[in-house]
């Protein structure tokens, strides 16, 4: 052997040390915030395993799901279970949760007033233009006293539902990840953890009416339903409902976001 192979071959094995070889790749998509730092956690359990977590972070609510079901992506971690159920029914996805993952619950946030009651007559409220996280908005209003909702609507509730606005409240749909910026100009909106966090805003103590944690909005990892027994879909949940990612969840939103395993 000369001295020059065995330089190469020294070559070689260093570099397939400094670059670990994966048996498999999961490219699973999230919005940016907490459910994309929870996913750079759960990335080395993965690697330990062989497998890649590859995190592909998307911001709005809509395309992570197309993505899914088109094949650019194996897996995503963004969503509640309403919200899937919803673009389910509206767009025929074979789409399926199989776990389940962190509850954040929503909260009404307000620069120019202290308490939901100090809503003034005819004030506005921003609240989600997507189906399901606008409905966890005005459900949480008509809780407390502030509008009514046509009996049993639930979760599917929508602005033409309010049947009783005693303070004739301006409802304003906009997207969800516009609201923080929406803030100055409307007297509260409805704002989800994620893009609350991301503005700077703290989800325990700065909203003026925050969503009970124990409620139908937990959030899911959802694949494509010929997937949902395939081997490295059992390998992600598991890493993800570790104890490790638990204690990370716990020490690092510290109440904003709940393990919900």
């Amino acid at each position: 052997m000369t001295l020059k192979t065995l330089a190469a071959g020294l070559a070689l094995g260093l570099s397939l040390l400094a670059a670990p070889a994966y048996a498999e790749t999961i490219k699973i998509g999230a919005t940016p915030g907490p459910h994309a730092q929870i996913l750079e956690a759960v990335k080395p359990i993965l690697a330990e395993q062989g497998i890649e977590l590859e995190i592909l972070e998307f911001s709005d609510y809509v395309i992570p799901n197309e993505a899914l079901a088109s094949g650019e992506l194996d897996v995503n971690s963004f969503q509640h279970q309403p919200y899937l159920d919803n673009q389910v029914a509206d767009r025929g996805y074979a789409i399926e949760s199989v776990a389940t993952t962190v509850n954040f619950p929503i909260g009404i946030y307000s620069d120019k007033i202290d308490s939901i009651d100090d809503l003034p007559e005819g004030g506005t409220i921003a609240i989600p233009n997507d189906p399901t996280n606008g409905g966890r908005v005005l459900l949480l209003l008509e809780d407390n006293g502030i509008l009514d909702l046509t009996d049993g609507i639930g979760t599917r509730a929508s602005v033409a539902d309010i049947i009783d606005n005693p303070k004739n409240l301006q409802i304003v749909e906009i997207d969800a990840a516009q609201l923080p910026r929406a803030l100055p100009d409307v007297d509260a909106a409805g704002i989800n953890t994620n893009y609350a966090e991301q503005a700077g805003l703290d989800p325990v103590n700065d909203p003026i009416l925050r969503e009970s944690p124990k409620g139908p909005y937990v959030n899911v990892i959802a694949v494509r339903s010929e997937d949902k027994d395939a081997s490295w879909v059992k390998a992600l949940v598991e890493a993800y409902q570790s104890d490790e990612i638990r204690t990370f969840v716990e020490t690092t939103f510290n109440g904003a976001v709940l393990a919900s395993w």
